[in-house]
């Protein structure tokens, strides 16, 4: 139950425990306790709204920031990563295989304080080998969930 529990919140967090109880074939109070325990589990650690930033009068940037590190003995990745994740620009930090060590996404209100935030706060840190920086420019997709209109070819249909 928890994987199937767990694939329809990913897509709608906001339908109602009644309905997916129906959907399901389970009760209620099953469903309840079992996302309850999922919660205490962190296996579902949080409820998030997707916006469509391009849409409101918001103005934000968001940057992608590759980052080589170089562990330093006793402190690994994690606590890196740890220190990274605590400030308030970093919406997301990874581990990957590569090139690179870290993917860090940041949002900032303009490239400039997201530039200052790289030069400022996250290149000095002691770990730090080098970024490189990379600005969304525009979503297409995110989350699953397509963000802007479909292109429509509109060339007309030539036939022999």
């Amino acid at each position: 139950m928890r994987e199937k529990i767990l694939a329809v919140i990913e897509k709608n967090s906001r339908i109602d425990i009644h309905d997916l109880a129906i959907l399901l074939g389970e009760s209620e109070i099953a469903v309840a306790n079992e996302i309850a325990d999922m919660e205490k589990e962190q296996i579902i650690c949080g409820y998030h709204t997707l916006i469509n930033w391009e849409n409101t009068s918001e103005e934000k940037v968001i940057a992608l920031i590759e980052v080589k590190v170089t562990p330093q003995r006793g402190m690994g990745f994690d606590k890196i990563a740890e220190r990274i994740y605590q400030y308030s620009e970093v919406n997301a930090v990874y581990l990957m295989s590569g090139a690179f060590d870290f993917t860090v996404f940041i949002e900032g209100k303009t490239m400039r304080e997201v530039a200052l935030f790289v030069a400022n706060k996250l290149s000095p840190l002691d770990s730090v080998q080098s970024t490189a920086t990379h600005f969304v420019l525009k979503k297409y997709k995110d989350h699953g969930t397509i963000l802007c209109d479909q292109i429509r070819d509109e060339r007309m249909l030539i036939t022999p």
